[in-house]
């Protein structure tokens, strides 16, 4: 299937060259100034991630061996992963998550009679796309802020929205809803 895209991008593109719908720019390099007005293009039309790429190509050497589906594809790719990352973050930020956990930094192995197997899953988050909920109890100290926080970031890496709060936070703004 890679193949087949790239063979079809490239005759698509090699028609719209011969179209003259196309600009063609010999010579990547940023002193040029239709390369200059390419990046600049790109970042105008909210394509950061691109447009860093693009300048990342033209001053690399093996940026030149690349043929033109493969620079698509990079420059695809790379736009591609700064959105993801930029999504990530502010719905990191939205989250007001406590902790900075992870659920991979779990210690199983602390005494607070946690069910490494119940974590796993609930890290899973099939709860979620149930709708369900969770509640995590236990006495002072036992880290269910960070478990609680491990989980949310999880789920924000899973593309949920997360909110953060701990109960008295929760039941002050409850009782303003009413």
């Amino acid at each position: 299937p890679k193949k087949m895209r790239q063979g079809a991008l490239r005759s698509a593109l090699s028609e719209r060259v011969r179209e003259g719908n196309v600009s063609v720019i010999d010579g990547w390099s940023l002193d040029n100034p239709k390369t200059k007005a390419f990046a600049d293009s790109l970042g105008q039309l909210g394509l950061a991630g691109m447009a860093r790429a693009f300048e990342e190509l033209t001053v690399t050497p093996s940026g030149a061996e690349l043929d033109h589906a493969e620079w698509l594809g990079l420059l695809l790719d790379r736009e591609l992963a700064d959105r993801q990352d930029r999504r990530l973050k502010a719905r990191l930020r939205y989250a007001r998550l406590r902790h900075q956990a992870a659920v991979e930094d779990v210690d199983y192995h602390t005494a607070r009679g946690l069910d490494r197997a119940l974590f796993q899953r609930l890290a899973m988050g099939s709860w979620i796309d149930q709708k369900q909920n969770v509640i995590i109890e236990g006495p002072t100290g036992v880290g269910k802020s960070w478990l609680a926080c491990a989980l949310g970031h999880r789920a924000c890496r899973d593309n949920h929205s997360v909110l953060y709060q701990r109960i008295p936070r929760l039941f002050a703004d409850l009782a303003l809803a009413r």
